[in-house]
């Protein structure tokens, strides 16, 4: 059930930017936004960054099975260092990604994804969330205290809690132009598109 709907929150905006012809997907994981890329964008050109091997390949598996042909490129890459080659990327995807920094790393983390984007370039965003107060606000800090313990310990994340990336994507010239709230504010999807 939790996978359903993360992939909800993933695909939530997937409608809006079927124009896109260049998609960069970084930190895609096992494939699945890529798997939904490869049948709502035909036409787009992917490169798909992660830092495990282990990921990338189910990924590419998934690419395959999707029918998802030779516009696909696939890199090992740690996006605290990592710099593009052009800013010609009209779609950028940073599904359950930006969580994963500490508050020090995440601004330097979106402005090397952001400078690979063209003007006007869109951002699709989905990730967890803290609510303001109530219950919501308690379950939210419970879950997501014990999903940093265990990530920190296997997968060596630097973040101990979530950092909101909000004023680092508007300082990269990105504006929000769409959001929806998933499991009572607990996961957000997100349109964010470049203004400058």
């Amino acid at each position: 059930m939790a996978g359903r709907l993360l992939q909800r929150c993933r695909t939530r905006w997937l409608g809006e930017v079927g124009q896109s012809r260049r998609a960069l997907l970084v930190g895609e994981g096992n494939g699945r936004m890529l798997e939904a890329c490869a049948v709502a964008l035909p036409h787009c050109h992917f490169t798909v960054l992660d830092t495990s091997e282990a990921m990338l390949a189910r990924a590419r598996l998934r690419w395959k099975r999707a029918g998802g042909g030779n516009n696909a490129v696939f890199s090992r890459a740690d996006m605290r260092e990592w710099r593009a080659d052009g800013g010609d990327f009209d779609l950028l995807v940073t599904n359950f990604f930006l969580d994963c920094f500490c508050p020090n790393e995440l601004p330097r983390v979106i402005t090397n994804i952001s400078n690979a984007a063209a003007s006007q370039a869109r951002w699709l965003v989905a990730d967890f969330a803290v609510p303001p107060s109530g219950w919501q606000r308690i379950r939210a800090q419970t879950g997501l205290a014990l999903a940093y313990r265990f990530f920190r310990a296997t997968t060596g994340i630097s973040a101990r809690r979530i950092t909101n990336p909000e004023e680092a994507l508007q300082a990269a010239g990105f504006v929000l132009n769409r959001r929806e709230r998933f499991s009572h504010g607990l996961l957000h999807s997100d349109l964010w598109t470049r203004v400058k």
